[in-house]
């Protein structure tokens, strides 16, 4: 696996010309898309299938999207904590993380993958979490970026059914032929997701900035994770919904 050297930020840590084709490194493990992990490589094994790269990447998609409930309440922002593998061991993640699975089993499976990042105003929050950042803008928001047919694709796996339910959400599918990025509006029409900031895609992901702008502007609450002990976002969630 990939070593970073001390002091140094890795090439792939980078951000790449978001149109620019792929590369050896869009195929390759990192630190922190281990798509060389033994868990990632048998996920990829058990969930990409399909007669081509489209179909694969949808299935993989799937796979994430629904296969792992999204928490935000454990954020754990150590190198282990934000591996890919780590979901898989978890059985739940976040938008970054699940996006680093995404992209990472789709390395496993044969399909260039980066991932991306934007700063985003999410309305789908809950009140512990409202308390605790004190702001509704989401730095660093997560999605995994797909050599599909000759293009990137962005897929954003963040929000499994069930919870899009909860929310009055429509699930944001992907079908590898379009980008899949976050509806403006719920399906009671009001707001729901608005993209602030394009970060742009990276080879690897950029944890050393996601860690410092996390301590800048959410502070010990959300960055010395793992935050929300002793507290369940899914029971809050079904509380605050009904």
């Amino acid at each position: 696996m990939t070593a970073s050297l001390p002091g140094r930020t890795p090439a792939a840590c980078q951000p790449v010309a978001e149109r620019s084709p792929p590369t050896a490194a869009s195929w390759a493990a990192t630190p922190q898309l281990d798509s060389d992990h033994p868990a990632v490589a048998a996920f990829a094994r058990e969930h990409a299938r399909g007669a081509d790269v489209r179909q694969r990447a949808v299935a993989l998609f799937y796979a994430v999207r629904d296969g792992f409930r999204y928490d935000p309440y454990r954020i754990d922002l150590s190198d282990a904590g934000m591996r890919a593998s780590a979901v898989l061991a978890a059985g739940h993640g976040w938008c970054v993380t699940k996006a680093a699975l995404l992209a990472a089993a789709c390395r496993a499976g044969g399909i260039a993958a980066r991932v991306g990042y934007a700063d985003v105003r999410n309305h789908l929050s809950t009140e512990r979490m409202r308390r605790l950042m004190k702001t509704d803008l989401f730095v660093w928001h997560g999605y995994a970026d797909l050599w599909i047919d000759g293009r990137w694709l962005k897929a954003t796996p963040a929000f499994n059914v069930e919870l899009c339910e909860r929310f009055g959400l429509k699930p944001l599918d992907f079908d590898g032929c379009s980008d899949s990025i976050y509806h403006p509006f719920d399906l009671a029409g009001q707001r729901h997701m608005e993209y602030v900031r394009r970060r742009g895609a990276y080879d690897d992901m950029p944890l050393a900035a996601i860690r410092a702008d996390f301590h800048a502007l959410y502070g010990a609450s959300l960055a010395d994770g793992p935050t929300g002990a002793g507290a369940s976002f899914a029971e809050d969630v079904k509380r605050e919904t009904g």
